[in-house]
């Protein structure tokens, strides 16, 4: 298998990097605009305030003393809403774009014609970081692999963080951070839209289907976006790619960096792969037993693809292999991603509230092994379903629908014969109709396909909402 440069030399290399972009480590009086008062707008006005940085905290439509209860008391920065002042926009010398904030707007592009840089979250916390950074991206699997590369890491490292858009502002843990600190990011393509050094020394694609259309306009642009988490690196760095997804395959013939491929359907001469229910390691066309899926916890021919993903990042960065599956037989499913939560009344009920998109949401159906019933539906974020439907395969025996894709998805699930459909006006409505309808030996799956906006602020409370329900569930 490939294997990185030693720390030392990985470190130098980070500072060759920012070097090499112009980038001023000291912000010390830097005039920084914040664009987006969420989560990770947040982060970074605290640790451009630890700086010594003077940021404007800016959010169009957020309310000021809202944004106000967020901020540490030691983090005293300007706070704007509303229309932003032209003598703000003079005086401005960097931007940090929240993930959520498009690039693509007259708003940037003003800001852009004003010669003033715009950075992301990511950017700014790699800028002010230490040590290793392994970055995570995909459509799917994300979270669940970033969380068993993070628990495999700080099985070995003395310092370890895991970060990003699984949850946690990787500026939290910037200044925290080492030479000897190995930093695991998950990195959504919102995020790679406003890098420019970072330089992951290990990065993964776990796959690439059709999501955020509505952002990225086109699938070639999703795809390029995906792409630049490796732009940085060199053959001395390591990228791990899907050999079975058409888009991670191609990009492996031309990546930056020396790749590792993992394929759940065929024999590799080189890198990970799944033959029957075993894991195996080849290298040079000789193969090497690493496990039985059945030692581990998570299900799903999708979690074994993560779970091979893992295993080759956590081998690159010098884990023993010893170590690393110890780790992968006692990790349990990442919340809200196909999380078994009760059984009750004889019914599973599985909670897969992160299946934000189709192919999230083909990856839960095909782990299911009872007749379901699945519960799915919400924001529109202009996808097609007609591959989730053909997915189904005879296991959902009642599709009940939420939000305001569920005409759309119903028209869909007709037009390939499903035939029991019902839209409910309310999630415990939809929760009701479930419950009533399934009996002893079935599956209830929340798999909706479709982000939670527009009734929930995010799928970790419309998962949550699901598991209250469900753990309230008297026995008959």
């Amino acid at each position: 298998m490939i294997k990185l440069q030693n720390q030392d030399e990985s470190v130098s290399m980070r500072s060759a990097y920012v070097e090499r972009f112009g980038i001023e480590m000291d912000l010390k009086g830097k005039k920084v605009l914040i664009v987006g008062a969420g989560i990770s707008g947040i982060g970074a006005a605290e640790v451009l305030c630890r700086v010594g940085a003077e940021p404007v905290l800016y959010d169009e439509k957020a309310a000021e003393e809202e944004i106000k209860k967020k901020l540490p008391v030691s983090c005293v920065c300007k706070i704007v809403t509303g229309s932003l002042p032209e003598e703000i926009k003079a005086e401005t010398e960097l931007a940090v774009f929240s993930p959520g904030v498009p690039v693509d707007t007259p708003f940037a592009d003003s800001l852009r014609e004003r010669g003033i840089v715009i950075w992301g979250e990511i950017e700014l916390a790699y800028v002010l970081g230490k040590g290793r950074v392994i970055a995570i991206t995909g459509t799917n699997g994300k979270t669940t692999t970033t969380s068993l590369a993070g628990e495999i890491m700080k099985r070995h490292f003395a310092s370890v963080y895991v970060v990003g858009n699984i949850g946690n502002p990787y500026t939290q843990t910037a200044l925290e951070s080492v030479d000897e600190t190995v930093t695991v990011a998950e990195i959504s393509s919102f995020q790679l839209e406003t890098i420019h050094a970072f330089h992951p020394v290990v990065s993964a694609v776990l796959n690439i289907t059709p999501d955020h259309l509505n952002r990225h306009h086109t699938m070639e642009n999703y795809v390029a976006v995906k792409e630049r988490i490796a732009e940085n690196q060199t053959k001395q760095d390591i990228c791990v790619l899907n050999y079975e997804d058409v888009y991670t395959k191609a990009f492996g013939e031309r990546c930056p960096a020396g790749v590792i491929y993992f394929s759940s359907a065929r024999k590799l001469e080189d890198g990970l792969y799944l033959d029957g229910e075993e894991i195996y390691q080849a290298h040079a066309g000789q193969a090497e037993r690493l496990m039985n899926i059945r030692e581990m916890n998570l299900v799903g021919i999708c979690n074994v693809e993560n779970v091979m993903a893992a295993i080759a990042i956590s081998q690159a960065v010098g884990v023993p292999m010893e170590e690393i599956l110890e780790t992968v037989r006692h990790f349990k499913a990442v919340e809200h991603r196909i999380e078994f939560v009760a059984t009750k009344r004889g019914v599973d009920f599985y909670n897969d509230s992160k299946a934000t998109n189709p192919d999230a949401a083909i990856q839960g159906i095909k782990a299911m092994s009872k007749p379901t019933l699945l519960l799915g539906g919400g924001y529109n974020k202009e996808s097609e379903y007609d591959d989730w439907i053909k997915a189904f395969d005879g296991k959902v025996k009642c599709l009940v629908l939420i939000g305001e894709t569920r005409e759309k998805i119903a028209a869909c699930a007709k037009a390939h014969g499903v035939e029991n459909i019902v839209l409910a006006d309310s999630f415990r409505e939809a929760l009701d109709i479930c419950v009533e309808k399934a009996v002893s030996g079935d599956a209830v799956l929340l798999s909706p396909a479709c982000a939670s906006w527009g009734m929930f602020p995010n799928y970790e409370v419309r998962g949550k909402e699901f598991k209250e329900y469900v753990n309230q569930l008297k026995e008959l």
